[in-house]
């Protein structure tokens, strides 16, 4: 019996070979290379300036986390953008704009962004703009919450977080909750996607009383977002995998917010409530770590924060009056005036230790011009002595002591510097410090609000 059934498979075999393999695919063929551009410090760096810089040659530009909480001022041409939930390189014509799954999207927000933006000269955006099918809704109701939050806070605690009020954190909380609702929510059964929708309306009521929704006014005006957005909506992860494994293509990667205002390695609980460090472009987008390239951090020359919170180099005095004024340090999003201080290559520093930045833009260096001296912090100490880490704990931050270097001031206008030799020794000396110290090299120096105004170092 056994004899037979041998002589059967050896007859199958010799009638039927085993098929030829395929071609072997080469162990580094990993696909196209993302670039990241990060802030690295509490936000307002002038991450849209380096985006938009990098987008003239970009065939897709992602946006991966946040909301229209973020805000990136971008000048071409003469002509002043304001983007909250577009990715700044929704003005290359040439560029795909992709909205992930990691951002949360307030429609009505989105769809006023895009027009405004229209009657300034951004044309066809709708075209070249996709949607990632699994990115959660920011609601009305979301925004309306936020505020009652804030003000909550303020009753209870004496302070309050300083948010947007634009509905960002109670948004992913109904993500984190699992009671949230998606892009594809919308666009499928619309009967049930309502019945959801009506159960959270119900159970942020049952939380805070006062709220009220209309929602059958909503759920009419949800209905005709879904018909303006459906063209759009593309499932994202797909759309990635095809980018980074089709054609040789130029990816760039916009992050919203910064790194001390990230959810898990910000100034807790003074952040904002998603991942605005490197791990955030892989899970908002679907991209495996294998296909991050480059990472840009983008910092100011000096530091600003909006809102609440510790900042050891702020400087409450002449000082960071002239910043605040000769910056323009007014938030986009919330028009509300920024803190002003000296550089803090602490926080930089930290900032680097998270993301691995390749390079650093260095922005609105102009700013400094008419200083008789600039001071750089350049460690923290506690009880006399350094500590070699960013604190945690935000009790700990407030007592922190900086310890700065000091430099000898340029006084000299640079607004019209156009490459390295064009900046004043004193200005490079200050370049070079910055660099050394956090030990990332400068890549990009800004001195002027405009494209042009960036140097390319190279």
């Amino acid at each position: 019996m056994f004899s037979l059934f041998a002589l059967i498979l050896s007859c199958l075999r010799d009638n039927h070979p085993p098929a030829a393999a395929g071609p072997k695919r080469l162990r580094n063929d990993m696909g196209n290379k993302v670039t990241v551009v990060l802030g690295a410090q509490w936000g307002d760096e002038g991450k849209g300036k380096v985006v938009d810089l990098l987008a003239t040659e970009a065939d897709v530009v992602c946006r991966c986390q946040g909301g229209n909480n973020a805000g990136h001022t971008v000048v071409v041409d003469g002509k002043e953008y304001d983007f909250h939930l577009l990715p700044s390189g929704i003005i290359n014509p040439k560029s795909i704009s992709l909205i992930g799954n990691g951002v949360v999207i307030h429609l009505p927000g989105l769809f006023e962004e895009g027009d405004k933006n229209e009657k300034k000269g951004l044309k066809g955006w709708e075209k070249r703009l996709i949607v990632s099918d699994r990115a959660h809704i920011v609601f009305d109701f979301h925004q309306v919450v936020d505020g009652l939050q804030e003000t909550e806070r303020q009753a209870q605690e004496g302070k309050n977080i300083g948010t947007t009020k634009k509905g960002i954190g109670p948004a992913y909380s109904s993500k984190a909750s699992r009671t949230g609702l998606r892009v594809c929510d919308l666009l499928g059964d619309f009967k049930d996607f309502s019945t959801r929708f009506k159960n959270l309306v119900h159970q942020y009521q049952s939380m805070y009383p006062s709220l009220t929704v209309d929602v059958e006014d909503q759920l009419k005006k949800l209905k005709e977002y879904a018909e303006r957005l459906r063209p759009m909506v593309r499932d994202g992860v797909y759309y990635m995998y095809e980018a980074l494994h089709g054609s040789p293509k130029k990816i760039l990667v916009e992050g919203a917010n910064a790194a001390l205002l990230d959810i898990d390695f910000g100034t807790y609980p003074f952040v904002t409530s998603s991942n605005c460090t490197v791990g955030g472009a892989c899970t908002g987008l679907g991209i495996p770590p294998l296909n991050i390239g480059d990472v840009f951090g983008v910092a100011k020359a000096y530091t600003t924060r909006v809102g609440i919170g510790a900042f050891p180099t702020e400087q409450l005095n002449a000082v960071g009056e002239l910043l605040q004024t000769r910056g323009h340090e007014v938030g986009v999003t919330t028009g509300r005036k920024r803190r002003c201080g000296w550089l803090d290559l602490v926080i930089v520093r930290y900032a680097h230790m998270i993301n691995g930045f390749t390079a650093i833009a260095l922005t609105k260096l102009d700013i400094l011009d008419v200083l008789d001296e600039i001071k750089v912090g350049v460690a923290y100490k506690l009880n006399g002595k350094r500590i070699p880490h960013f604190p945690a704990n935000m009790d700990v931050l407030q007592k922190v002591e900086v310890e700065y270097e000091t430099f000898p001031g340029w006084k000299t206008d640079t607004s019209a510097a156009r490459k390295w030799n064009d900046l004043p020794a004193k200005a490079q000396n200050y370049i070079r410090f910055i660099e050394n110290h956090i030990g990332v090299p400068i890549k990009w120096v800004g001195v002027g609000k405009s494209r042009e105004c960036m140097i390319q170092m190279f």
